[in-house]
């Protein structure tokens, strides 16, 4: 059992850490946009998108994929590497919330919370393939 946690871990600590990611998108996005009526969703979002991105920069270079990049080029590399997909995955933010909350007024939380599922999986493969790749 020990062995099936530690070889998985990478996953389990994603999943982890990507719902704690979660909860600080929803919690900026729902007291920005759900509170506070004076800021549209997609104002909301991207802030949301933006703080959690930091938490999750840091967390998934610690703590998930266990980075042990040390040289000031390639932190920096790493760091634009995983802003460059979280942009793109903003993008993927935008479309759905855009879709679920502008086009067929569903219900903000419960198109956030859809469109987070989406987002983390899509972050996992990117962090995997692309950014924390183990050499």
């Amino acid at each position: 059992m020990f062995q099936f946690v530690q070889q998985t871990w990478t996953v389990w600590s994603y999943l982890i850490f990507g719902g704690l990611t979660t909860l600080i998108n929803l919690l900026v996005f729902y007291s920005f946009y759900t509170w506070n009526h004076w800021m549209g969703y997609q104002v909301a979002t991207f802030w949301a998108w933006f703080l959690s991105v930091i938490f999750a920069y840091v967390t998934n270079k610690i703590f998930v994929f266990d980075s042990h990049q040390t040289s000031q080029a390639g932190v920096w590399r790493e760091l634009g590497s995983f802003f460059f997909f979280r942009i793109l995955s903003y993008f993927l933010d935008v479309i759905i919330v855009t879709i679920g909350i502008g086009w067929l007024h569903g219900n903000s939380l419960i198109v956030k919370l859809i469109d987070n599922v989406v987002v983390v999986i899509t972050n996992y493969i990117f962090s995997k393939v692309f950014i924390f790749k183990q050499k």
